[in-house]
């Protein structure tokens, strides 16, 4: 089934190499060689990679590695299976951050017990299909990718070989995120500086899982066999599930991302396929970049805001009272019958001035 897009998207690469001009003549590679360089080890969602909210020095070359990893995955607490497709193991796939000016250096690795090609496309990157075009890998090769970081915000990347293949490994599990600060760091609305205690990433995704003719979920042997029954469901347009962090129940109980009162919190939340409106339940946003782009001022205290299918957006907020807090996907269905539901978990104390329960519930006075 894959031999025929192999070789089609093996050409394409090839006639888009073709057409480009060669790298001397957009950079100058003595000048990026001589750039310093980091080397940054990935974290999976909900946590981020250590980094600086405000550039250190001048511009430099991010190393990144990231492994693609087939695999199935247990979707819900029905032991739902859902033939994942992943990068480096999490769905959705690691944040990475840089600053504006910075290199992004990407080597993604497809082992030889992968069954597919993969290869990625950066919404934050210019040309060649997002980087899709130049690093297309079969199973057994890696390739490596740079590309300059010019726009600050969050962006969405994921898989798009080729064709229906595109939509089919998005909501397999290949998306995730990179965030662009600007060098001088976050700004409000006035220019004056944002920052963050604690950054966490929730991607949110729609799966769509085939049911026998029982109505139960089906259950499958590998990619392959999977493909054509999950590709009529998808053609439904109605997923399955919808969820956080790969699973309903991902990011709730033991795995609620934590904070304490007075934390500040950056939210950064992604959806690759669908749109979504996240809500904190008893919180707000403080400061919200709905369209995920730094170089816009911020809304301010939102209570629900709208994430477009295809982008990331960001929200910071500073907790007040201490408590479990639900943050929704604020379709409430999709919230409570799918899966799209995430809690923070917040340690600290109470502040009556706040909210007070002034009488406890009691029978209703007869006189």
């Amino acid at each position: 089934m894959f031999t025929r897009r192999q070789a089609l998207m093996g050409a394409a690469a090839a006639a888009m190499l073709a057409a480009m001009p060669p790298m001397a003549a957009f950079a100058n590679e003595t000048e990026i060689a001589a750039l310093p360089r980091e080397q940054v080890a990935l974290v999976a969602p909900p946590f981020v990679h250590a980094h600086s909210q405000v550039a250190q020095g001048g511009p430099k070359v991010v190393e990144f590695t990231m492994t693609i990893e087939e695999k199935p995955v247990v979707i819900d607490d029905e032991g739902t299976v859902l033939q994942g497709m992943t990068f480096d193991g999490s769905i959705p796939g690691p944040m990475m951050v840089v600053h504006e000016g910075d290199y992004v250096e990407l080597t993604l690795v497809n082992p030889g017990s992968n069954s597919m090609p993969h290869n990625i496309d950066f919404h934050a990157a210019t040309g060649a299909l997002g980087g899709g075009a130049l690093t297309l890998v079969n199973p057994g090769e890696q390739v490596k990718l740079r590309f300059k970081a010019t726009r600050t915000g969050t962006f969405v990347y994921h898989c798009a070989p080729e064709g229906p293949m595109i939509p089919w490994h998005v909501v397999s599990g290949m998306s995730g995120t990179i965030m662009i600060l600007p060098r001088d760091g976050l700004k409000n609305e006035k220019g004056e500086p944002l920052t963050y205690d604690k950054v966490f990433y929730v991607g949110e995704n729609d799966f769509y899982i085939p049911r026998d003719e029982d109505g139960n979920f089906k259950a499958y042997e590998n990619h392959g066999e999977s493909y054509a029954d999950t590709l009529e469901v998808m053609k439904g347009l109605v997923p399955t599930h919808v969820v956080f962090n790969g699973a309903k129940g991902a990011l709730t109980g033991d795995n609620a991302m934590k904070a304490r009162v007075g934390e500040t919190v950056l939210i950064v939340h992604s959806q690759a396929n669908r749109d979504t409106r996240p809500h904190l339940i008893g919180g707000h946003g403080d400061y919200v970049w709905e369209e995920g782009k730094f170089a816009n001022p911020p809304a301010k205290d939102l209570e629900t805001w709208f994430i477009r299918g295809g982008s990331a957006g960001a929200a910071l907020y500073t907790f007040l009272q201490p408590g479990v807090y639900a943050y929704v996907n604020h379709n409430l269905i999709e919230a409570v019958e799918l899966g799209a539901t995430a809690h923070f978990l917040v340690e600290g104390d109470w502040n009556d001035d706040l909210m007070k329960q002034v009488e406890a519930p009691g029978p209703i006075p007869t006189h």
